[in-house]
């Protein structure tokens, strides 16, 4: 058994972000856990054609890791990776992270007060502090269909695309019209023979503003102090803006976004059937909000179609679809998104009286305080946990507050010789009526749509329904008060037997 203080899984934004503002504090016993054999999470993960970010490049990275050499106004997969693993490197962060190692659960032992944490491999890990930074995207989501493994050809899911399979002149069905698709669907159109994309529910699809970013900039950025903090504090503040119409506050300002899409539909697709199919009946932000320049112009092609009449079945010769028509096809990939407010029950977590995370959120809805903390169970940190994703700004800075509140978390119990330290369950009531209530006046349950937000009890678990400046300002200090302290227990002396 491998004994530290305190064990990280994850080496995504999340998990390198922890370790980094660790050693910031001083704090070095530390091991973190990856799957893999590499650094990124996600970015790491997802290599399909066209994979990049849809939050600008120089707010997608951490505020104390500028990078001033940004190619792109929207950074793709490999430039993300090199800076994850640029970070890892520069920080040195690398000695701390143990390669190779899939964490399967973990026990929290009350008498001992530490967690024992399990892997794929048999090796176990034991620590007083758990950090979770799994994230909710990288559990690939591929729908139940009949006859799917009848299937003669190769099929895959857009997180592990295959890239010993060979397009070029193949005919090939993309299931599902998510954050992937419209990525990837504008660049195999150029290899394949043809292309057939099953849509179930169409996205909202904003032009992107993606463009170059000039040497001088650069230059800029590099040799004028404070020149990329300012350009950084611009963007953040655009972004931030648009959560008024998100919210609840503003929400006749998404009818001027839904205006411009359905304008450029209109303008750039040519039959207007496969416009009306590609127009969503609910409002902008109510699922998460795309952005392309080439999703809309591809069905235009003439080996391009769109079908939106659902799966009946799978054959081994290809994709039947609702109205009975067998489409042949030679590959299939599915672009249907991850496992988000289900993803806690792979984590295997046990609490205090053998209390099961996955099963208690499932019974009783997904709660937390603050989205780090869980009552009964102690010492356990989420990063990105419950209602902290966001559809408006980047989900880096929520992560920065989250790491700074975890340090702030250890640096409380040391200070009042706590092993042990949970939200109290009125504290985390309190917390999330709070929260479900801001949700409910928000586009996310005012929209009119289903989406992967939304838990098996049809609330809205996932996004963060405020500014993210109140967030800041919510996790600047730890609020005492909303936890228990647990100390050290005392051994009774033993009896004088003499």
């Amino acid at each position: 058994m491998s004994v530290h203080d305190i064990v990280i899984i994850g080496t995504g934004f999340a998990g390198l972000g922890m370790a980094m503002k660790l050693r910031e504090a001083g704090r070095d016993d530390f091991v973190v856990l990856e799957k893999a054999d590499d650094v990124g999470g996600t970015w790491r993960d997802n290599t399909y054609p066209g994979c990049e970010c849809d939050i600008p490049s120089h707010m997608y990275s951490f505020s104390y890791e500028l990078n001033p050499d940004w190619s792109k106004s929207f950074s793709r997969q490999p430039e993300i990776l090199a800076y994850m693993r640029g970070v890892a490197d520069d920080r040195g962060l690398r000695s701390h992270v143990e390669f190779g190692v899939e964490v399967t659960g973990a026990t929290w032992d009350d008498g001992r007060q530490r967690w024992t944490i399990d892997t794929r491999g048999g090796e176990t890990y034991e620590a007083r502090v758990l950090v979770s930074g799994a994230g909710g995207l990288h559990i690939p989501s591929i729908p139940t269909i009949a006859g799917a493994d009848t299937f003669e050809g190769p099929q895959f899911h857009s997180a592990g695309w295959r890239h010993d399979v060979d397009l070029a002149g193949q005919r090939v069905a993309v299931i599902g019209t998510g954050a992937s698709a419209i990525q990837f669907v504008p660049i195999i159109a150029d290899e394949v023979a043809e292309l057939t994309v099953f849509q179930r529910t169409p996205p909202w699809v904003l032009p992107k503003a993606d463009k170059p970013i000039p040497e001088w900039q650069k230059r800029v950025f590099r040799s004028v102090p404070g020149a990329q903090r300012a350009y950084r504090d611009l963007t953040y503040w655009a972004l931030e803006s648009r959560a008024i119409g998100f919210n609840g506050w503003a929400l006749g300002a998404l009818k001027l976004a839904e205006k411009v899409v359905t304008r450029q539909l209109a303008k750039t697709v040519d039959d207007p059937e496969v416009a009306r199919q590609l127009t969503p009946d609910y409002r902008l932000g109510c699922k998460r909000v795309l952005q392309s320049n080439t999703y809309y112009p591809t069905f235009n092609r003439e080996h391009v179609s769109l079908d939106t009449s659902g799966i009946a079945e799978i054959t081994p010769q290809g994709v039947v679809d609702g109205d009975g028509v067998l489409h042949e096809v030679d590959v299939i990939v599915y672009g249907t998104g991850f496992h988000v407010t289900d993803s806690y029950e792979y984590l295997n977590f046990v609490g205090r009286d053998g209390l099961d995370l996955g099963k208690q959120f499932a019974e009783h809805g997904i709660e937390s305080h603050l989205g780090i903390t869980v009552n009964r169970f102690p010492n356990l940190f989420f990063m990105l946990g419950p209602n902290t994703a966001l559809g408006h700004n980047s989900v880096v800075f929520m992560i920065e507050q989250q790491t700074k509140f975890v340090v702030r978390m250890l640096a409380e119990m040391d200070a009042r010789g706590a092993v042990a330290v949970e939200p109290t369950l009125e504290a985390q009531t309190r917390y999330n009526v709070d929260v479900q209530r801001r949700v409910s006046k928000g586009i996310w349950t005012q929209g009119g749509c289903t989406s992967w937000y939304l838990d098996s009890q049809g609330r809205n678990r996932t996004i963060w329904p405020k500014f993210t400046f109140q967030y800041w300002w919510e996790t600047r200090q730890v609020p005492t008060e909303a936890y228990a302290w647990e100390p050290a227990r005392v051994r009774e002396p033993a009896a004088d037997l003499g």
